[in-house]
């Protein structure tokens, strides 16, 4: 009976150790003030952090596609003037170049013969829509009125339809109207502000019906596309941010390609760029940083993180020397590191000297 009660007591003593503080020195690594200058350790503060570098990779700046512009000749032409030259900035609604085209005379004197067959057939439908109503005429040959009228204003708007088709306003269709004086003259007009990204035709040249003359873009919105390796876009997600190097100018994801260009077994990750673009120009090739936003975080030096069996450490400072304190490694950014832990943020941590405290830790001595 009594080796029964020494043995219970022996038992509890023994949980009494493992589970006293004595049980946690393991964790801890005690210093006095003059070993703390000798091993050289300097102790900083955790910095808060809410967002963590992902990945770089190179981008290309590009023009939306709802953004730009190819101005085609609407008729075979000859080239008699320009008015805008690549880079220059224009309205929209600015006169762009002029073109001599026979075949604009023909539709314009196509169209003036339709407004003639409608005025006269005008003057027969009031006509007859006065005679039925007396009874003079039949209902047969008003009908046969009516439908001729029809066919003259149907004309009328084809052939308008047709001049709009091929570049004329509408306040030059009116002026053709009034004056009745034909022009071979075509005025190309832009169709968007903006620059005028490249001019693919010269003064002199003859040119076909929808050949290029000039390519547009609006360039107040801009956008990345980012080539990333596959394994690396299953941490990204839309509405992350997107810096550009050596600029002020930041992006957000707006798109995530679902297949690989096989050309460098890259996906596509489209970003639209906010606030001031003047630092970057389309068609640059440039490096991004991609960034993630976190629910909080803390950035340290890497020199401030033990490494042990695979798992990462940092060294809180106490009264008595340093708390060991295990984290997780979420990011890296260049000589720091982005963890998280069971931490309050005010701590004071060595931010140097960690390798002489891993090893005095780990009773090797002095350093590793």
């Amino acid at each position: 009976m009594k080796l029964h009660n020494y043995l219970q007591l022996f038992n509890f003593i023994a949980c009494l150790v493992i589970f006293s503080p004595m049980a946690s020195a393991e964790n801890t690594v005690q210093l006095s003030k003059d070993q703390l200058d000798n091993l050289g350790i300097a102790v900083g503060k955790l910095e808060f952090v809410k967002q963590i570098p992902l990945l770089n990779a190179p981008a290309k700046v590009v023009v939306p596609t709802t953004q730009e512009y190819i101005v085609s000749a609407s008729q075979v032409g000859l080239v008699s003037k320009l008015s805008a030259a690549k880079g220059d900035q224009v309205k929209k609604g600015d006169l762009l170049a002029q073109l001599n085209s026979p075949d604009l005379l023909t539709m314009q004197r196509l169209y003036l013969k339709a407004v003639n067959e409608l005025q006269l057939g005008s003057l027969a439908y009031q006509r007859d829509k006065k005679l039925v109503g007396e009874g003079v005429i039949a209902h047969r040959r008003w009908q046969e009125t009516q439908s001729q009228y029809n066919l003259f204003v149907a004309g009328v708007n084809e052939q308008k339809k047709l001049l709009s088709i091929a570049g004329m306003t509408s306040s030059e269709i009116d002026r053709l109207n009034k004056t009745h004086q034909l022009s071979g003259l075509l005025n190309v007009y832009a169709p968007i502000s903006g620059v005028v990204i490249e001019r693919m035709i010269a003064a002199g040249e003859r040119v076909l019906m929808l050949a290029p003359l000039y390519r547009i873009a609006n360039l107040n919105e801009l956008w990345l596309e980012i080539n990333v390796p596959p394994e690396r876009v299953v941490n990204l997600k839309l509405g992350d941010q997107v810096k550009v190097e050596n600029t002020p100018v930041s992006a957000e994801i707006i798109l995530i390609g679902q297949s690989i260009n096989p050309e460098n077994q890259t996906l596509l990750v489209r970003a639209i760029i906010s606030g001031n673009q003047s630092y970057i120009r389309a068609g640059q090739t440039i490096n991004t940083q991609i960034i993630q936003k976190i629910d909080g975080g803390f950035k340290v030096p890497n020199s401030a993180i033990a490494q042990n069996e695979g798992k990462a450490f940092i060294f809180i400072r106490d009264q008595n020397g340093f708390i060991v304190s295990p984290i997780t490694i979420i990011g890296k950014q260049q000589e720091d590191a982005i963890i998280s832990g069971d931490l309050s943020g005010n701590e004071e941590l060595a931010i140097k000297g960690a390798v002489a405290l891993k090893a005095k830790w780990l009773g090797l001595g002095s350093a590793e």
